[in-house]
């Protein structure tokens, strides 16, 4: 509870919006035309593990609204904010009653992030895993891939001798048919509210 509430007050002071380098949309190191970009196809098909270590793609989340994010469990600066804030989502969506909106981490470190270490970080963070799914269980060149692909957020290895992956920090809204409708800055706690607001105007 300790690192949650202080992970709360950093993310609303800490305006870098990744572990290396990126601009303040959270689009790392992307030209800002690629924010429009991600709004005009479906993202593509993944096949991963949740915490469970249980099968989850794409068709796990067909009809439903989502909202997705890249972090990794051993960050040291962006993904706590991250991932208090997707708390404060998920806690909001509820307290809205949108639970029925699907809350998708994907790992971009999975030869570390193993299902028992994602669980073990999303207890830490009180997530719900009925609505909240920690994805791993691909390789790290896979979802660097699939992040700059359907989502245009980059993903890269961290540099020689270092352990800390370079990422986007958005949060990225889905619809029911797969296409991404928004992003928003996922180190900012009041963009929380803008996901539930337009949620709320769609639902």
């Amino acid at each position: 509870m300790k690192k949650f509430m202080y992970t709360l007050i950093l993310s609303s002071i800490l305006l870098l919006a990744a572990c290396g380098e990126a601009t303040d949309d959270g689009a790392t190191n992307a030209p800002d035309n690629q924010a429009e970009q991600v709004q005009a196809e479906p993202v593509e098909h993944f096949e991963a593990v949740n915490q469970d270590n249980e099968p989850f793609t794409l068709e796990d989340l067909e009809g439903q609204w989502w909202v997705a994010d890249f972090i990794f469990t051993n960050c040291e600066t962006t993904c706590l904010p991250m991932t208090s804030n997707m708390k404060v989502l998920q806690d909001g969506l509820q307290e809205e009653g949108l639970e029925e909106v699907q809350l998708v981490t994907f790992s971009v470190d999975p030869d570390n992030d193993s299902p028992d270490v994602l669980t073990e970080y999303g207890e830490e963070y009180g997530a719900d895993f009925s609505h909240w799914h920690f994805l791993t269980g691909y390789e790290f060149d896979y979802i660097a891939d699939y992040s700059i692909s359907s989502f245009k957020n980059l993903v890269a290895p961290p540099p020689e001798g270092e352990d800390q992956v370079t990422h986007g920090t958005a949060f990225f809204l889905v619809n029911p048919e797969g296409v991404i409708v928004n992003h928003y800055s996922g180190v900012e706690t009041p963009a929380m509210d803008d996901i539930i607001a337009d949620l709320k105007n769609e639902i």
